[in-house]
C-alpha cells in the first residue's frame, strides 16, 4: 500500500496533466488501470481551469486545498471549499479549476474516455 501524506499531494516536479487547460496545473497520478479508471491529485494555480470536457464514465472531484469553481453546461458556476465534492455523471459537459484568489488541489476520480472541447469563458 502506498501512503501519500498531505504534503506530498502534488510535488514541485509533478507533470502537467494531459488534456486542455487554461493556466498552469500539475498532476500526481495515484492509480490508473487499463479500464480507463484514474485517481489523481491535480493542483491548479490561481485562475487556472480545464477546458469544457466530458468523461464517458463520469468524474468525481473532491477539494483538498483552496477554493474551486465548477460548472456544468447550461448551469451557473458553483464555488467549492475544502471538503466539498462535485460529481459529473457520464457524458456531462463541464469544467473545473481554481478560484482567482489562490491555488486549489483536487482529488479527481475519473472513468472512461475524455472528450476535450472549447476553452471555458470564466
Amino acid at each position: 500500500m502506498n501512503v501519500i501524506r498531505r504534503t506530498e499531494h502534488v510535488g514541485a516536479d509533478a507533470p502537467q496533466p494531459k488534456g486542455r487547460f487554461h493556466g498552469h496545473a500539475a498532476q500526481h497520478t495515484l492509480h490508473e488501470t487499463d479500464q480507463q479508471t484514474r485517481g489523481s491529485f491535480v493542483r491548479f494555480e490561481p485562475g487556472a481551469h480545464t477546458h469544457w470536457h466530458a468523461h464517458s464514465g463520469g468524474q468525481l472531484i473532491h477539494i483538498v486545498e483552496g477554493r474551486a469553481r465548477v460548472q456544468s453546461w447550461g448551469d451557473a458556476v458553483v464555488s467549492l471549499e475544502v471538503g466539498d465534492t462535485a460529481v459529473a455523471p457520464p457524458g456531462e459537459k463541464h469544467w473545473h479549476g481554481a478560484s482567482a484568489d489562490g491555488p486549489m488541489t483536487q482529488l479527481a476520480l475519473t472513468s472512461g474516455e475524455v472528450t476535450w472541447m472549447e476553452d471555458a469563458e470564466t
